[in-house]
This record gives structure tokens, C-alpha cells and sequence, in this order.
């Protein structure tokens, strides 16, 4: 009797859980289990390069791959899943409402992997949503471009050549680090440009700790970016923001970087989830409590070690998430043996636009390499080792192997 996987989300998680379980079943000759990937289209975004310009080119195809180790694809949305009876609801594409080219149906599953990522934590602040943009998925970094490329069709004043990024965190720093150079290639090389960091807490990159926080700070005071801390957005518009502390600063441009949340799909598996909306798995990646279902990548709340580390949400763990949650839900159907999860080994690398970038080893982020050095190794990290594989389907299920270590 056939047996089903499903894979819900085809980001770094989802696309390496679905080859992972497709090389375990090849190694024991288990052809009767399909793994059935869902997802809006057989593509890969690279989400870690979307501060970037061109985003609308931050994409990967993944059908040939999917066709080459026998992962079936279903496009479509996921919206639903029950289970108690193990099934998802799937939404397909097409035009708004359910039309002929726009249908909804349930699948089945024996085991279901969650890989559905995450999405930007967007408060309830006035003017966020109808003024601000954000570089969380394509769509918003493309519109974010389209709107950088026209301002030069804009009057000329202060508030057109302002950029105020909304959180100082990873994505805000890289974020910032490009906009000088990406506003002058619009404006101009003589442009008097403003790119302006807005963070709450007390420092810049107030998760990265303080070993990296110098050479931060020198990168982005040469670049010329400012920063404004201790104070949050309280309300954006048109035309700029006003903080917390009652300054108004004036922004054609402002853009929210302030967090993510898991896939609010998270909250229909009835099981313990963080602040973050991941939900608990075991050393196996199994959710606790919920014996058919695997968490992955942004959805997973699961230890790196013996040590009290947890996965961040970064395509580093995501993909060695997905490789070990892949093996896994394939092994527990077909009787073989489970991996637990591991990642001891954390990184960080950190672009820092054309100044650079700061590469650090550790939890406590020792700077190992910074500069120029750092920046052909971010390079190398963006460019080739986060993409997905590609050569015949021996090549393909050597990558997907969850014993390789990672580093992005």
C-alpha cells in the first residue's frame, strides 16, 4: 500500500526536506512512498539577498531538481491542515475566489513536514502598512526597487533623498549598508543622501552582541550611514516617520525590517510553539506531542546542541533543518533509523555593503575576518552555497545528505 509525505513550503527548509527524504527512500528502495512538495511555484527565493539590488532576480528554479529525484510538485497554497485526519487543504493558483483556474482540495498524508517558513513581524503601528516597505519577500523588495529607481522623478529636498531604516537587527544593518550607493546610482554620485538606522534599544545590532558591534559601526559611519537608538517608530506616512520620542524625521523612503514570525500555519498543529511562533520539536525535529508531524527551518523551535542553543531563523540552520527533518520523516515511515538534529558549529556573516563584510565564529561572535576578506567569503556564501544543487540526481542526493555541515 502507497504511502504519502507532505512537504509544506519549498524555501531552504522545505526544498532540502523533500530531497533529503527522496535520498533516504532511494538508498532502501522504497519507490511506493511519494513525497509531494505544495508551494506557490517550484522556485527557490533566496530571501537572504533580497536587500540587494534587482531582487526580481533572487530566484531559483526547482522543477528540473524535484523531476530529477522524483519529488512530486503540486502548486498551490496551503491554508489548512487538519490533523486528526492527516489531511491539508490546498488552495490552487489562478484569479481571486474559487474559479476554473482557481481550485481547493484536500490531500492525505502519513507524515507532513512544516517547512512554511516565516513572514515579517508587521505591529500595529499607523501608516506601517500604507507607507512603509520591507524586504521580506520578492514582491516587497522588487516594489521596494521600482520605488528607489523612481526617485529621481521626484522633487528635489531632503525628504527624497532620506532613507530611515526601521530596525537596526541583521536585515536592517544590511539593508542600510546598501541604500548609500543604491540611492547615489539614482540620484547621482554628488547626491547628499540620508540613510538613517531607527532602532529601540540601546545599540546597533542589538542580537549580534558586542564582539562585531565595532566593526559595525566603522563600516557603516564610513558608508555614512546615522543611527538614532532608544527610540522606535510610533507612526509612519507619506512623508516620513514620527519616533516614539516625538522627533518627526522626514523620508520619502522608509523600510521595516523589525523581526519575523513563523507561518501563522504554525498555530493549527496543537502543540507548544516560542514567542516566535515555532513550534517544539524533539532532537528528531518530530513536533512534541504531535507524532505525524515534522517542524523545519523558520518553524522549528529546535536545539543546536547540548549548550542551550537554539536554531536561529537563517538559511544556515534552515538547510541542515530541512536535510535532517527530511531523513527523518522518511525513516520513521519506512522503519529505518532516525538522526537527531545538530549544529554546534554557528557562524555569522554579515554584509556590510561596499564597505565589506564582518564574519564571526561562535555564539559569543568572535570576528574572525572582516573587510574585503569577508566580503568575497559573503559573496561566495550568497552567490553559490545557499543555491540549490544542481547535476544528476546521484550529485543532488550527495547534497542532501544531513551529516554535511553548512556554513551561510
Amino acid at each position: 500500500m502507497s504511502k504519502r509525505i507532505v512537504v509544506i513550503g519549498a524555501g531552504f527548509a522545505g526544498m532540502w526536506s523533500a530531497l533529503a527524504a527522496a535520498r533516504l527512500l532511494d538508498r532502501v528502495g522504497r519507490a511506493e512512498v511519494e513525497i509531494a512538495l505544495v508551494a506557490p511555484e517550484p522556485e527557490l527565493h533566496v530571501r537572504p539577498r533580497l536587500y540587494e539590488q534587482n531582487p526580481q532576480g533572487m530566484k531559483a528554479p526547482l522543477q528540473e531538481i524535484f523531476e530529477a529525484t522524483g519529488v512530486r510538485f503540486i502548486q498551490g497554497l496551503v491554508d489548512h491542515i487538519d490533523v486528526a485526519n492527516q489531511e491539508v487543504g490546498i488552495i490552487g493558483p489562478g484569479t481571486v475566489g474559487l474559479t476554473a483556474d482557481r481550485w481547493r482540495r484536500n490531500i492525505g498524508y502519513d507524515r507532513l513536514v512544516l517547512a512554511a517558513g516565516s513572514r515579517l513581524y508587521r505591529p500595529q503601528i499607523p501608516g506601517l502598512e500604507e507607507h512603509a516597505f520591507n524586504v521580506d519577500q520578492v514582491a516587497d523588495a522588487a516594489k521596494l526597487d521600482a520605488h528607489i529607481h523612481g526617485l529621481a522623478r521626484r522633487a528635489e529636498g531632503a525628504g527624497r533623498n532620506t532613507v530611515v531604516i526601521a530596525g537596526a537587527g541583521f536585515t536592517g544593518i544590511e539593508t542600510a549598508a546598501e541604500m548609500p550607493a543604491r540611492l547615489r546610482g539614482v540620484l547621482g554620485d554628488d547626491a547628499a543622501v540620508k540613510v538613517i538606522m531607527v532602532e529601540r534599544n540601546a545599540e546597533v545590532g542589538p542580537d549580534l552582541g558586542a564582539g562585531p558591534r565595532p566593526v559595525i559601526t566603522q563600516a557603516l559611519t564610513e558608508l555614512g550611514v546615522t543611527w538614532k537608538l532608544g527610540s522606535g517608530v510610533a507612526a509612519v506616512d507619506a512623508r516620513g516617520v514620527t519616533l516614539d520620542s516625538g522627533e518627526r524625521i522626514e523620508a520619502d523612503t522608509v523600510i521595516w525590517t523589525a523581526g519575523a514570525r513563523a507561518s501563522e500555519l504554525t498555530a493549527q498543529i496543537p502543540a507548544a510553539r516560542d514567542d516566535f511562533g515555532r513550534l517544539h520539536v524533539d532532537s528528531y525535529l518530530r513536533v512534541e506531542g504531535v507524532e505525524t508531524v515534522y517542524a523545519t527551518g523558520d518553524c522549528a523551535y529546535a536545539a543546536t546542541d547540548d549548550e542551550g542553543n537554539y536554531a536561529m531563523m537563517s538559511c544556515q540552520h534552515a538547510m541542515n533543518l530541512g536535510r535532517t527533518a527530511g531523513h527523518n520523516v522518511a525513516a520513521d515511515l519506512v522503519g529505518e533509523a532516525l538522526l537527531p538534529y545538530s549544529q554546534p558549529r554557528y557562524v555569522t556573516c554579515l554584509d556590510l555593503g561596499p564597505w565589506g563584510a564582518v564574519y564571526t565564529e561562535g555564539w559569543n561572535r568572535q570576528v574572525k575576518m572582516a573587510g574585503a576578506e569577508a566580503k568575497a567569503l559573503k559573496t561566495k556564501i550568497n552567490t553559490e552555497w545557499i543555491y540549490p544543487p544542481s547535476g544528476d540526481r546521484a550529485a543532488v542526493f550527495a547534497l542532501a545528505d544531513p551529516r554535511r555541515t553548512v556554513v551561510a
